[in-house]
């Protein structure tokens, strides 16, 4: 991949993680008017055990490390587990509302993607 391209798409990546994620803290995003009961236990339960604060500190951390560039690598790995989640959330309890995390899901892919050379001795 052309390494300006990457480095693009990595700091745009970041951006968002940064916004998203820390709007789990600050709820500054209006959440939609139409919620179905099973979302709302769903999230009820994640709020109530802190793990939306979990998950918007991974999606800071991350979103940082790729806007500076250090870690980007670790950071892809940890946040595939939040970006998977994601979609099988949507998929499950939400397809309406998908796009966002499938959007997730393939920019953390191009993420590793573009960290593969970090990988190598890992895998050997």
């Amino acid at each position: 991949m052309n390494e300006t391209v990457f480095k693009v798409i990595r700091i745009i990546f970041g951006v968002l993680l940064v916004i998203f994620g820390s709007n789990k803290f600050l709820n500054f995003m209006p959440a939609p008017e139409e919620i179905p009961e099973q979302v709302m236990n769903y999230m009820m339960a994640l709020s109530s055990t802190k793990t939306i604060e979990l998950v918007g500190l991974v999606e800071v951390i991350a979103g940082l490390a790729f806007i500076f560039n250090k870690y980007g690598g670790l950071l892809a790995i940890i946040l595939m587990s939040v970006s998977v989640n994601a979609v099988l959330f949507h998929v499950f309890l939400g397809p309406a509302d998908i796009a966002g995390a499938a959007i997730l899901l393939v920019l953390n892919i191009v993420m590793l993607f573009g960290y593969k050379e970090q990988y190598k001795s890992m895998l050997q």
